[in-house]
């Protein structure tokens, strides 16, 4: 499977990992979550402020957050069967001053943290969600099965 990570960058602060680790990272979680079809996603990085403001508008939360994820929505007139392949699976947004704030406040290595983070929104791409405990449970195992792969603690176990 390839996996092409198409990266933005508008973020002025904190350390970011490389390309090849984030298509690395992206392209674990797919196949942790049985993807096969080659993929294609969009990563940002911002700032506070527009990590704050995209926050804030999607998901009603006045503060930058670490992560978030738009899934791939195709409108219903292109005609296109539900659980169509689809290379482009949508865009992530990421917030480094936030993530790498996170990771020194956990303790933890940024890498470790960056890698969790990449995995998690991949997979929100696919669809799954932690709203519940079902999917939650679900997600979090897929989250530290790939960690697993790159050696990397179970995020869940620390801090």
């Amino acid at each position: 499977m390839n996996v092409t990570v198409d990266l933005s960058d508008g973020s002025s602060t904190g350390w970011t990992p490389s390309s090849d680790a984030i298509q690395q990272w992206s392209r674990i979680a797919l196949e942790c979550a049985g993807q096969t079809e080659d993929a294609e996603l969009s990563l940002r990085l911002v700032d506070e402020n527009e990590g704050r403001q995209l926050n804030r508008e999607y998901r009603g939360k006045d503060y930058a957050t670490n992560v978030l994820s738009f899934p791939m929505q195709l409108p219903d007139e292109l005609g296109l069967e539900s659980g169509a392949p689809l290379s482009f699976l949508g865009d992530i947004v990421i917030c480094p001053q936030v993530v790498n704030d996170e990771a020194e406040q956990q303790d933890k290595p940024a890498v470790n943290h960056w890698a969790h983070l990449i995995i998690h929104g991949t997979l929100h791409l696919l669809g799954y969600e932690h709203e519940n405990e079902a999917g939650a449970e679900q997600m979090e195992g897929l989250e530290i099965k790939a960690l697993q792969i790159l050696g990397i603690p179970n995020p869940y176990l620390i801090g």
